[in-house]
């Protein structure tokens, strides 16, 4: 996998640099600021870029914007946000579309190494890897929206693991029920937010922030 990094921590930048190449991944470039990460990514076209939301010079959004140019510029290449913030103005621009590749995950909830190259594997093959804490504070976010009001409790826990990039019988097995069960709670959930006649990424993933600007 071909890989640009952009983290303006120098620290944790080397460290991802060196965990990827332990991993034998291909690091084609690290970067501390999102003007160098569009240049970098136009001139190498990796498989992901790995961005942080915050960075230089006014230490607020630049990274996300940058995220959201790479998706509209290039694509075919996968867009993991690995932020300690979520960035609610962007971050429903950035995960709803009908295209995968894309992901954000909170850097103090990434317990694991595992964690974070199994996302990152995720988004290079054209999947998705939402943290649930993100998802739960977009979510928040609308708790005025009647659609999402409808819902149960164990169908916002089936929308944290669809988020994820979790299939029916992968929630079945986190949640501990069986797959015709996620399946129920999958098909009543779309026809609470009005998804059941679309087809899709968006449907399946991104139901949870369908109507988060409505």
């Amino acid at each position: 996998m071909r890989v640009i990094l952009a983290e303006d921590s120098t620290l944790l930048r080397e460290g991802l640099v060196r965990l990827l190449s332990e991993e034998e991944h291909e690091v084609v470039a690290a970067v501390g600021d999102a003007e160098a990460l569009l240049a970098e990514t136009e001139a190498h076209q990796p498989d992901v870029v790995v961005t942080d939301v915050r960075m230089p010079p006014s230490h607020t959004d630049e990274g996300m914007r940058a995220a959201l140019e790479i998706r509209r510029r290039w694509p075919g290449v996968g867009v993991l946000v690995l932020s300690q913030y979520v960035e609610k103005r962007y971050a429903t621009n950035l995960i709803t579309g009908e295209r995968g590749r894309v992901g954000y995950l909170l850097k103090d909830r990434v317990m694991q190494v595992g964690e974070f190259l199994k996302a990152l594997d995720r988004v290079a093959r054209g999947g998705a890897a939402f943290d649930p804490e993100v998802v739960r504070r977009l979510l928040a976010r609308s708790s005025h929206t009647d659609p999402l009001a409808t819902l149960t409790e164990r169908e916002v826990e089936v929308l944290a693991k669809m988020a994820e990039g979790h299939s029916n019988a992968g929630i079945g097995a986190e949640l501990h029920v069986s797959q015709s069960t996620v399946e129920k709670h999958v098909n009543s959930i779309f026809d609470k937010l009005g998804l059941a006649h679309t087809a899709g990424f968006s449907r399946r993933v991104l139901a949870v922030v369908r109507y988060l600007d409505s």
